[in-house]
C-alpha cells in the first residue's frame, strides 16, 4: 500500500505540482461543485496509476485541482463503494493520497436516506458522528505505522470545530441546516422498512453507503473531517417511500446550491 500510494503521489506532484489543503469528496448528485473552483488541473481516474474507477451513475470520474478565494483544493468527482466490487483499501486509496499530496482538512459529502422524523426530502444535515455497519473495516490486516496507529482514536471522526463553523455560516447564508448521526451500510440495496427500523433503533438519523471508510482512513492519518449529507429519501416505523437511484440524483441535485455554497464558505472562511 505504502509503495502505490506514493508512486501515485509522485505521478500527480509530476503532473500538477499542486499541494493541495483541502480535500473534498462529491457524492451522488453534487458533483457541480467543481464550478465553485478556479481550476488549475483535471486528471481522470483512467489516467491515475493505481487509481479505481467510478461506476455509478452521478459520479464522473476525475480529480479536480484549483483555488477556492485562494485556498488550494483537491475534489474527487465520483467516490468509490464496496458494493461496487472495490475492497475497502481501494475504497479508501484516494483519501491516503490525498494526505501525501498535502490535504490536512477532507470534506465529505453525500446522498442518505432519512429516518429522523424532523428531517425532510430535500434536507442537508451535519454528520456530527457515525456507526460503522459495514461488513469490512478498512483498516483489518497489517497496519503500516508510516500511515497512523494500529488502533485509531474515534472519539472526534468529524471535527467539533468546523462542525461549529458550519452552523455559523448557515445561519449568515439562510441554510437551513440539520444535523444527526449517520449509519453505514453496505448497499447496493436501498433499505426494507425493517432495516430504516433498524438504524433508528441504533440511534443513528439517516442511513448510506459510503463515507464511513473514508472517514475511518482519514481519522487513521489524523486529517480533520467534516461530513454533509443530503436527505434524498425518508422511512419511517409506518411507511417507505419508493425510490430510485433517479429519484436520489434529482433530490441531490435540488439541494445542491445549498451544499456547494455551505462548503465553499467553510473553505473560503476557515
Amino acid at each position: 500500500m505504502w509503495d502505490k500510494v506514493q508512486e501515485t503521489v509522485n505521478y500527480i506532484k509530476n503532473k500538477t505540482n499542486f499541494t493541495p489543503q483541502y480535500g473534498v469528496i462529491l457524492g451522488s448528485g453534487l458533483g457541480g461543485f467543481t464550478e465553485d473552483i478556479s481550476i488549475a488541473f483535471v486528471l481522470p481516474y483512467t489516467e491515475i496509476p493505481n487509481f479505481p474507477v467510478s461506476t455509478v451513475q452521478g459520479h464522473k470520474g476525475a480529480l479536480v485541482f484549483g483555488t477556492i478565494q485562494g485556498k488550494k483544493v483537491v475534489a474527487m468527482q465520483g467516490r468509490f463503494h464496496f458494493y461496487e466490487g472495490y475492497d475497502m483499501k481501494q475504497v479508501t486509496f484516494p483519501v491516503r493520497v490525498m494526505k501525501f499530496l498535502g490535504v490536512e482538512k477532507l470534506i465529505v459529502s453525500n446522498a442518505s436516506g432519512g429516518v429522523n422524523p424532523a428531517y425532510k426530502v430535500g434536507d442537508v444535515a451535519v454528520i456530527t458522528d457515525h456507526i460503522n455497519m459495514m461488513p469490512e473495516h478498512p483498516l483489518r490486516g497489517h497496519n503500516d505505522e508510516r500511515f497512523g496507529p494500529r488502533f485509531v482514536n474515534m472519539s472526534e471522526p468529524y471535527s467539533k470545530a468546523m462542525n461549529a463553523k458550519a452552523f455559523e455560516l448557515a445561519k449568515e447564508l439562510n441554510i437551513d441546516l440539520k444535523k444527526g448521526i449517520y449509519l453505514g451500510l453496505q448497499g447496493p440495496t436501498f433499505e426494507t422498512l425493517a432495516e430504516y427500523k433498524m438504524v433508528k433503533a441504533l440511534g443513528a438519523d439517516c442511513v448510506g453507503m459510503s463515507t464511513v471508510p473514508e472517514v475511518i482512513v482519514a481519522r487513521h492519518m489524523n486529517m480533520e473531517c467534516f461530513g454533509v449529507s443530503v436527505i434524498t429519501d425518508m422511512g419511517d416505523e409506518d411507511n417507505i417511500e419508493e425510490v430510485n437511484h433517479d429519484e436520489v440524483l434529482e433530490a441531490a441535485k435540488k439541494a445542491e446550491p445549498h451544499v456547494r455554497n455551505l462548503i465553499k464558505n467553510l473553505i473560503a472562511r476557515d
